[in-house]
């Protein structure tokens, strides 16, 4: 059995995240060492290289969200908190479709929120 590679991991976990977000202008981005999906030119989540997944909440939901014991609040560098509505998703939380189309929701449900409405 040939072993996973981190890049296979993230690759297929993108894979995943386009196949399971709703209609809307879909793209990937690489920065800051993850490769951010951006849906309608806002990021909702970021593939880190081990799997594991950035996810851009309401702060509203952050603390009921943090109570699932595969996340944390997300940090750029270690101790360096990216604050309320920043989560990391552990890889080994993803493995199912449906848990990862519940972090998606509550990645979209913020994408909708801020979405300005216009007249």
């Amino acid at each position: 059995m040939t072993p996973v590679s981190a890049g296979d991991q993230a690759r297929e976990l993108i894979d995943r995240i386009r196949a399971s977000l709703p209609g809307g202008q879909v793209r990937e981005v690489h920065m800051f060492g993850v490769i951010a999906v951006m849906v309608d030119d806002a990021m909702a989540v970021a593939v880190r290289k081990d799997g594991s997944l950035l996810v851009r909440v309401d702060p509203a939901e952050d603390a009921c969200l943090l109570e699932n014991p595969d996340a944390s609040r997300a940090e750029m560098g270690a101790g360096r908190s990216m604050g309320e509505g920043w989560i990391r998703v552990e890889a080994t939380a993803l493995r199912s479709d449906a848990a990862l189309v519940g972090w998606l929701e509550a990645a979209t449900r913020h994408l909708a929120q801020r979405k300005p409405t216009h007249s």
